[in-house]
């Protein structure tokens, strides 16, 4: 009788890109709340080089053998690797942490909400690649889902929300993750190590110069427990594994279809405050997360081939 291979439950998963972007989605609505509370106590451009520096190290046993076999066709496709990382490691979520020291956690999930228009919008401009008509009906209904839970289920709240330099530094980084997300899969093929490993290193490197800026320019970073248990959690689920999942989702389903799953964050974000913050369940909750799964599921399903 033949036994299960250990890796089998990894393999299995590898080819659920709707359970791999439900997983990013969690992992990422907990980046927005460790951010959001570290904002003040570790300077931006300090937490990102920070983060991926250890995320980095973390992987690089791991991902060795494979940059190794990988370096050949990442040298080939340097300008993309390159664009891939500057992009979606050193840029994206440097801005974001920026952005929360401006701004509210409520407006950033708000914002968040817009990423499928960038990446619809990414598409169309690099490839000629649109939406569909059941995509772009699922991502206004995931949407409204959304501001439903988001604004306690008074949508005219929205005429209340101005924007600010935070809520302008967060468009800044959507549109820049709009581009990774696009262009992502068009990497050379290698393992996902290898891309994480590489991207992480690069990423990291090209924060250097800012984080000396910073630390001149700021005060340290505050060293205690909080501040290392923020670390911690976003070197390892917001970056290495949410990236794993996001990139393979991305991967078996394309930029379009995965668009809809960031909706997912403010799901997770709530039911955590409900969870473990005590907060009260309401029918709003319930009503937003019925909109935001439909649309999904409307959004994400595989177009029919005519």
């Amino acid at each position: 009788m033949s036994s299960a291979s250990p890796r089998a439950p990894f393999a299995w998963l590898s080819n659920q890109p709707y359970v791999l972007l439900s997983l990013t989605s969690l992992f990422w609505a907990g980046n927005a709340i460790v951010g959001r509370s570290a904002a003040g106590h570790i300077p931006p451009v300090t937490m990102a080089f920070i983060r991926w520096t250890g995320a980095f190290l973390i992987l690089l046993p791991f991902a060795w053998p494979h940059l190794k076999r990988d370096w050949p066709a990442i040298r080939r496709h340097l300008p993309l690797m390159l664009a891939l990382s500057l992009a979606g490691i050193g840029a994206f979520n440097t801005l974001q942490y920026a952005a929360l020291e401006r701004t509210t956690a409520l407006n950033v999930l708000l914002l968040q909400s817009a990423m499928p228009l960038f990446v619809a919008i990414w598409s169309l401009a690099l490839f000629g690649t649109r939406l569909t008509m059941a995509q772009s009906l699922g991502i206004a209904v995931s949407m409204t889902g959304v501001l439903v839970i988001l604004l306690n289920g008074n949508l005219l709240a929205l005429t209340d929300i101005a924007l600010n330099t935070g809520d302008l530094l967060f468009i800044a980084a959507l549109v820049i993750f709009g581009f990774y997300s696009v262009m992502s899969p068009r990497r050379p093929a290698m393992d996902q190590l290898s891309f994480l490993a590489f991207t992480f290193a690069v990423g990291a490197l090209s924060l250097t110069p800012l984080m000396i800026w910073e630390a001149m320019a700021r005060p340290p970073m505050e060293v205690n427990s909080g501040t290392f248990a923020s670390l911690a959690y976003i070197m390892l689920f917001p970056s290495i594994l949410s990236y794993l999942c996001y990139n393979r989702g991305v991967q078996l389903i394309g930029a379009n279809r995965s668009a809809p799953f960031f909706h997912l964050v403010p799901v997770f974000g709530s039911a955590m405050a409900i969870v473990f913050l005590g907060e009260r369940m309401h029918l709003f909750h319930l009503v937003g997360y019925a909109l935001v799964l439909c649309g999904i599921a409307v959004a994400a399903r595989k177009p029919k081939v005519a």
